[in-house]
């Protein structure tokens, strides 16, 4: 987790900034193996299947229990960028999503600037709905934020 989560790149887009020493990745699992342990807490390691090396993570950042959705994420060591594994994990937390969660819609949110992880998400078959201006304020300024989303009905078809 360290190796990519210390790189200012990978990081550039997301709502934490790169880790500056191993002590960043100890605090997140320190944060993380109870919530694991709970039992609902689902963000999973994406690992190389030959080395079974861990080089990043995919999964569910929040949910809305009302309204039967959740939002999910991913991170990916740049050395593997453009390979298809961003999608290929997506797909795996969308069909447990709405197959054992039963959720009726997944939507992902990127950085406006980062397109690419808008391309992965139409890669799943998420649709572009639009751009929150100005939604968050992360590392010292305002980033507005596109969002793209998926239902139920939609992934299975």
């Amino acid at each position: 987790m360290y190796e990519y989560a210390r790189d200012p790149e990978v990081t550039k887009y997301l709502t934490w900034s790169y880790y500056e020493d191993e002590r960043d990745a100890l605090k997140f699992l320190a944060y993380a193996l109870p919530r694991y342990k709970s039992g609902d807490y689902y963000d999973w390691a994406v690992v190389e299947k030959s080395t079974g090396k861990m080089i990043g993570t995919c999964g569910f950042t929040s949910f809305n229990l009302a309204a039967n959705s959740a939002e999910v994420g991913y991170v990916l060591n740049r050395s593997r960028w453009g390979e298809e594994l961003a999608p290929e994990a997506l797909r795996a937390v969308l069909r447990f999503g709405f197959g054992y969660l039963g959720l009726h819609r997944i939507e992902a949110h990127y950085m406006v600037g980062n397109e690419k992880s808008l391309r992965v998400m139409q890669k799943v078959g998420m649709k572009f709905e639009g751009i929150l201006r100005d939604f968050i304020f992360v590392k010292g300024d305002y980033a507005s934020v596109g969002v793209a989303a998926i239902l139920r009905d939609e992934f299975v078809r």
